[in-house]
């Protein structure tokens, strides 16, 4: 199989394909440049098809970065084979953070934040995570956009804004609220799982997810019996996110005693 019928295999729409050739195009660039070559910023769905398409050509050497931890939106960086991953400098990434403030009074949303940038001609590529506090946000940003960005983000709905870039270090990532469950199923299938993690019965969940509500680290899946394994998210629209932390032993019962986190 060759790379345009490998991208045609994964990509589920035209938007997929065009995606997944502009990922090939940057591994084979840092293959045959011998430097780091990154994508633009993907969304979790984008970088769980692009993982599909590494998987694929064999692993070659990369490393996804959003500029902190646990970021939702990441660059894929593909490297050559003189760069270890765990190796590779935040320059080398590149991601850039700007920290916007508003005066203390007054309130800003992520949805305000990312209009005022949108608002700005600024696509969505070019933005990661907006880290929204009390009176700042922290922006994960291609650098290519924060000299304008410095110049021209003045404003975000009615509030005056004062932006200065920032070191990755200083980013200031929010407390998410979680709900830990501790539960056991009958297996780890899907819909046993996310119906222990939602709060609902498993004929409920095996419904929503025939009928496409439900994706498995970000990809829609519409098998109720399909595995799930240590570390997998799961949402279902209407309900919201959850992520299985731990797989225990069996009960005295046989079932399966397994830990969750919820999203609230």
């Amino acid at each position: 199989m060759n790379q345009t019928e490998l991208c045609n295999r994964l990509a589920r729409t035209p938007e997929d394909r065009l995606l997944l050739r502009r990922v090939l195009d940057q591994a084979v660039a840092a293959e045959r440049k011998c430097v780091p070559c990154r994508t633009h910023f993907l969304s979790p769905r984008e970088a769980a098809l692009s993982g599909q398409l590494i998987a694929a050509l064999g692993q070659p050497s990369h490393r996804f970065d959003g500029g902190y931890p646990s970021a939702e939106r990441q660059v894929c960086v593909f490297l050559p084979d003189w760069l270890e991953p765990e190796d590779c400098l935040p320059e080398e990434v590149g991601i850039t953070a700007l920290r916007a403030t508003w005066y203390q009074g007054e309130s800003l949303s992520h949805r305000d934040l990312l209009g005022a940038l949108m608002g700005l001609g600024v696509r969505r590529e070019m933005v990661g995570d907006l880290l929204v506090a009390e009176h700042s946000c922290d922006c994960l940003l291609l650098p290519e956009v924060v000299p304008f960005l410095l110049q021209n983000l003045t404003q975000a709905g009615r509030s005056r804004l004062r932006v200065a870039q920032i070191g990755l270090d200083e980013i200031v990532v929010p407390a998410v609220a979680r709900k830990i469950i501790r539960d056991t199923v009958s297996s780890l299938r899907l819909d046993a799982v996310a119906a222990s993690g939602f709060g609902t019965s498993r004929a409920k969940m095996a419904e929503a997810i025939s009928s496409g509500r439900v994706t498995l680290n970000y990809l829609e899946c519409t098998r109720p019996d399909h595995p799930v394994a240590q570390g997998d998210g799961i949402a279902c629209r209407g309900m919201g996110k959850c992520r299985l932390t731990a797989v225990g032993g069996r009960s005295r019962k046989g079932r399966v005693n397994i830990t969750l986190e919820r999203y609230i």
